[in-house]
C-alpha cells in the first residue's frame, strides 16, 4: 500500500530527521520498508540499538504493526513494517524557525538531555499547558515544540505537554 506522510508544520521535521540520524536507524528503516520484522528479528539483526529505534519509530507512527503466528509458538509475535512510502514536505516558515528546528534535530545528545530534563521537570506528573512551559523556560514555541517532538520522555497532546508513559519512556 502506498501511504504519504504529509509534513505541514516545520517542527514535524525534527522526528523525521531524528529517525535517520544514525546508521542503525537508517538501515532499520530501509529494512522495514522491504519486509515485516518482529522485535526478535530486529534484535538479532540490529542489536539493542535497533530495538530502541523500533520503539522510537512506533511512537512516531512511522511503522505499521500486525500480529503474525510463527511455527512452534503458542502466541503470535508483533511485526513491524514501514507505514509510509513517501514524505511530502509542504510547509513555509521563517528562516529563524527552520534554523531552530534544524539545530534541535542535530543538537548533541548531552546538550539535548539537559534541555529535555528541564522540560520534563517543568511538566510534572499531570502535564502542563504548552505556553506556560515556554514562558517559564524562556523558549520560543517553535523551540519547545521541536524539543518535545525529539523526546522519548515527552509528548505534545493538544495544547499540553505531558510525560510519555509508553515503552520508550525512561
Amino acid at each position: 500500500m502506498h501511504r504519504i506522510k504529509v509534513v505541514n508544520e516545520v517542527t514535524e521535521l525534527v522526528p523525521i530527521l531524528r529517525a535517520v540520524d544514525s546508521p542503525v536507524k537508517l538501515k532499520l528503516l530501509q529494512r522495514l520498508s522491504e519486509s515485516w520484522l518482529t522485535t526478535e528479528d530486529v534484535l538479532r539483526e540490529f542489536g539493542k540499538e535497533g530495538t530502541h529505534a523500533l520503539l522510537f519509530f512506533e511512537r512516531l507512527k512511522l511503522v505499521d504493526t500486525r500480529w503474525v503466528a510463527r511455527e512452534g509458538r503458542k502466541t503470535p509475535d508483533k511485526s513491524f513494517h514501514s507505514y509510509y512510502s513517501t514524505i511530502n514536505i509542504n510547509t513555509t516558515a521563517p528562516l529563524a524557525e527552520v534554523s531552530e528546528v534544524l539545530a534541535i534535530a542535530s543538537m548533541g545528545d548531552k546538550e539535548y538531555a539537559r534541555l529535555e530534563q528541564k522540560i520534563f521537570d517543568s511538566v510534572g506528573e499531570a502535564g502542563r499547558f504548552f505556553n506556560d512551559i515556554a514562558e517559564e523556560l524562556g523558549m520560543s514555541p517553535t523551540r519547545l515544540k521541536g524539543l518535545v517532538k525529539r523526546s522519548d520522555k515527552l509528548e505534545y497532546r493538544g495544547h499540553r505537554v505531558e510525560r510519555f508513559h509508553g515503552p520508550t519512556a525512561a
